[in-house]
């Protein structure tokens, strides 16, 4: 599952891989036990020169890095992420135990994403990492373009690929899959849905959104009975997850 992220598109069986760089084995063991349990694939490395041979070799979706770090620190490895074009769009959250302003601002100057304190909330954290992907997907989507884990909707040619494979949709289906995709963590009745895509058709009853839903999630997903794109909300409607 996976998203838009530095120009390519990720294979649903993938999920992304993030690196955390600290020089303290507890933070690197919490942080790391923590993000795998939220499905993270994690690498970590325990000073500036490791994570640099890390990131050289291997593509990471977003970076966590200590700003205090044995050789190189933490902002002078930000900088050298920045200034290489094959990783300056690299995610990246500064974790540190300093908390003053100035700390803050050096590092986000130097191009980190966001910046978070020691001590600090998994949970937190957590919600950190996933604003951050979420973010960077936004941000680089391209334009008429929806990309939603391996499904790419082409809303002007009013196509959609999976899996670099065209789908068959009717237009029904297309615009039932425009609708939730473009409001993502929605939650659609069946009536705001025949609101949205049947508009004034007043002699569709709300049970057909079923039947479309159905056809639809036996085109694009994998295993309908279990959907990882088309969501139901038990006795409201349907939604999609604002990241996949």
């Amino acid at each position: 599952m996976r998203i838009y992220h530095r120009g390519c598109y990720k294979s649903s069986m993938e999920r992304h891989k993030i690196l955390v760089v600290d020089d303290e084995p507890d933070i690197v063991e919490i942080v790391s036990y923590n993000l795998k349990k939220e499905g993270f694939v994690v690498s970590s490395a325990s000073d500036g020169e490791e994570a640099l041979s890390l990131i050289k070799t291997n593509h990471f979706d977003l970076a966590i890095l200590d700003l205090m770090l044995p050789g190189i620190q933490g902002v002078d490895l930000c900088r050298q992420i920045r200034s290489n074009p094959a990783t300056e769009r690299l995610p990246i959250i500064m974790l540190t135990a300093k908390s003053e302003e100035s700390d803050r601002v050096l590092g986000l100057e130097m191009g980190a994403d966001d910046y978070i304190s020691k001590p600090f909330s998994v949970r937190e954290l957590i919600a950190r990492v996933r604003a951050v992907l979420r973010r960077t997907q936004e941000k680089t989507q391209p334009a008429g373009k929806i990309v939603i884990g391996d499904l790419e909707i082409d809303k002007s040619a009013y196509t959609v690929i999976k899996s670099g494979m065209p789908v068959e949709l009717s237009s029904t289906e297309f615009k039932l899959l425009l609708c939730l995709a473009e409001n993502r963590g929605k939650v659609f009745t069946r009536d705001r849905l025949l609101d949205s895509v049947w508009k004034d058709d007043v002699f569709v009853e709300p049970r057909t959104v079923d039947v479309h839903m159905r056809r639809l999630r036996m085109q694009i997903e994998d295993d309908p009975s279990n959907p990882e794109y088309i969501k139901t909300k038990r006795g409201v409607g349907y939604y999609m997850e604002k990241v996949i």
